[in-house]
């Protein structure tokens, strides 16, 4: 039996095995990264964090709705508009975590509302919805690549000015690097390939390694 035909018929065992384990590590991720931001109270610990509370919400909403839907074509589009606002705001996250200093303001007092994270809510929620309006996923995927490829430079950058000081920051440049290949081949697989199963189960592959990878670095910093 070959890997295409076990997927086949697994599907939903492994899609709700993919699912537990990355909603389990981003809740991991979540809860030490918490008790770490309380401990050093740098702010871009916060956006790290709620980065991967969209991504383990996400990841969990599309499965549970998934799940008690009747897959009608209304019911499909929600999910797919709650899905994307999720996984764009994660990314939008994870590059504010980065460059925070540049546009804080003083009043900033809390992560999820604020001026910035305001604008951010308004894009994501916008992109989600073109996408729906012209029935594509080329908006997030766009912009996820865009964003992604940007963190990756800053994180390389980052690493080799701070690598000596800050161990973590070789984790965040791997895992941004990650991070973009997977869109890109989302982005291929969606519009070259007809989502076939061979590429997903790559892009599956790649986003447990870029998850395991942060809860690594995760555990690995906040043990000290």
């Amino acid at each position: 039996m070959d890997l295409y035909s076990v997927v086949t018929e697994n599907k939903w065992l492994l899609e709700a095995l993919y699912t537990l384990i990355i909603t389990s590590i981003c809740m991991i991720i979540v809860l030490k990264t918490d008790r770490f931001f309380k401990l050093s109270l740098h702010n871009g610990i916060r956006y790290f964090r709620n980065a991967f509370l969209f991504f383990g919400i996400g990841f969990l909403v599309r499965y549970i709705l998934g799940l008690f839907s009747d897959f009608s074509i209304t019911n499909a589009d929600i999910i797919k508009v709650i899905f994307e606002y999720f996984m764009i705001m994660a990314g939008f996250f994870l590059f504010y975590s980065l460059v925070w200093k540049k546009f804080a303001s003083k009043n900033e007092y809390s992560s999820m509302f604020n001026s910035k994270i305001t604008l951010f809510n308004i894009m994501a929620i916008v992109l989600a919805l073109l996408d729906e309006v012209w029935n594509t996923y080329n908006f997030m995927f766009f912009s996820q690549i865009i964003i992604f490829s940007y963190t990756s430079v800053i994180s390389l950058i980052n690493y080799l000015k701070k690598s000596e000081k800050f161990k973590f920051l070789k984790f965040y440049f791997i895992g941004m690097l990650l991070v973009f290949a997977a869109w890109i081949l989302n982005f291929l697989a969606a519009s070259f390939f007809h989502w076939h199963p061979l590429i997903l189960i790559n892009i599956g592959i790649i986003n447990v390694i870029f998850f395991f990878l942060f809860l690594y670095g995760v555990i690995k910093v906040t043990q000290k």
